[in-house]
């Protein structure tokens, strides 16, 4: 019996109604930009598989310092504890992330490292004497699945069943040139009436909502308002992390720097699970006091896990390489050319690249997870594509590995995706 088989005797798939699903694609084997099902065909991960092989499936590189790792060390209690592989990705970590960033803190992936941001922007000012129950964020974000993440969150898509039980949270547009100074008065309103923590936000492109952009412009305006105001800033750099919007993070492209960051996919290259939440010295310092409940009693059993640490490492040695960097240029050139082909298409409502992302919006409407998306989906894996449609918004976010062939089979069955609509 095939893998699809016996999956289906046991298995509880993330995101699917199993009432109506089709089965699921056994996989068994990866590599580069590449996959290859249990029938021997081969699919092109359009996707990075979420947005975390970025390197490459099975690169040699990650696997050597892993193999190396599990040798030598594969887990202690961090409490109490350290060890090299964590103090090394500390200090490369710090080389490369948005200034003031001096603290981190090791999490599972990348909901619990929105988790874990929240509750420091609670207890922030709950160690100050300053007791606060309000979050800001944007519509239509996404920041993970565990409470505080989905409280952020404004796609009720995913939750609907939960929303009586969330975290105070107080919701804005993403700040556009032609709705700034709206965007900024309901802020200052929801600031000026409300006691409020934390704003959590993606910085310039939220991933879940369909790869929609937002103004550098006007979020530097957002955030220097919460700063003055001593709302903790909370960057949600899950998915714009290490390269894709074409800078090592989505934040280097303000002047205003977050108070605090969450890392996760790209961080260990989508060889093992971790995540971090990084936070700025003043943050950190709020949790110091000789009453020990003052700290932050958080934690997770595998955090800092050696392992994972070791393949977060070697990926920012190959994000930092000329190699990977100009492969990245390589990506954005690429899709800027495709864009200019097809973004006056009849069938193209709206069509964006940032770095190496591209996303188009077909002009028509659709459900999310409906039946136009499903025929969207299994056309591209006809043709040997992987490509996820988020609703209306096809969108290309592949390896920094892959190669021009590739991405031009790619662009290929985007192109023929639109006689479908």
């Amino acid at each position: 019996m095939n893998i699809s088989k016996r999956d289906q005797n046991h298995i509880w798939h993330p995101l699917t109604q199993h009432q109506t699903a089709a089965p699921p694609i056994g996989i068994v084997k990866a590599k580069e930009a590449l996959l290859w099902d249990e029938d021997g065909r081969q699919y092109i991960d359009g996707i990075a598989s979420w947005y975390t092989a970025m390197y490459g499936h099975c690169n040699d590189h990650i696997i050597a310092a892993v193999s190396e790792q599990m040798r030598q060390l594969d887990l202690v209690v961090f409490t109490g504890f350290t060890h090299e592989p964590a103090v090394q990705l500390s200090e490369k970590l710090m080389a490369i992330l948005p200034s003031q960033q001096q603290k981190i803190f090791f999490n599972d992936n990348g909901s619990t490292a929105v988790e874990a941001g929240i509750k420091m922007a609670l207890q922030y000012h709950f160690n100050k004497g300053d007791k606060r129950n309000t979050l800001i964020a944007f519509e239509d974000g996404f920041h993970g699945d565990t409470f505080g993440a989905m409280s952020a969150s404004g796609l009720s898509v995913y939750n609907g069943p939960f929303e009586d039980f969330f975290l105070k949270v107080d919701r804005i547009p993403t700040p556009q040139k032609h709705n700034l100074q709206a965007v900024l008065t309901k802020l200052k309103t929801i600031i000026d009436e409300n006691d409020c923590a934390g704003f959590v936000y993606e910085p310039l492109v939220q991933g879940a909502a369909g790869m929609k952009f937002h103004d550098a412009n006007g979020l530097e305006e957002v955030l220097q308002l919460c700063k003055e105001n001593d709302v903790v800033c909370i960057a949600d750099e899950v998915m714009t992390g290490f390269g894709k919007t074409g800078k090592h993070f989505a934040s280097l492209y303000l002047e205003t720097q977050p108070d605090i960051v969450c890392l996760s996919k790209a961080l260990t290259a989508g060889m093992v699970p971790m995540s971090i939440t990084s936070c700025t010295q003043k943050v950190f310092d709020a949790f110091l006091d000789n009453d020990i409940a003052k700290g932050f009693f958080h934690a997770h059993t595998y955090s800092a896990n050696p392992i994972g640490c070791a393949a977060a490492i070697a990926g920012i040695d190959l994000l930092l390489s000329d190699e990977i960097q100009n492969d990245i240029s390589r990506i954005q050139s690429a899709h800027q050319s495709f864009l200019k082909k097809i973004k006056n298409h009849p069938k193209v409502a709206n069509a964006r690249t940032i770095g190496v992302i591209l996303a188009i919006d077909l002009a028509t409407e659709m459900e999310r997870y409906g039946d136009l998306r499903n025929q969207l989906f299994n056309h591209f894996m006809e043709s040997g594509v992987c490509l996820r449609p988020l609703g209306n918004t096809v969108y290309v976010l592949p390896p920094y590995v892959i190669t021009n062939e590739q991405l031009n089979q790619i662009y290929q069955a985007v192109e023929t995706s639109f006689n479908l609509v």
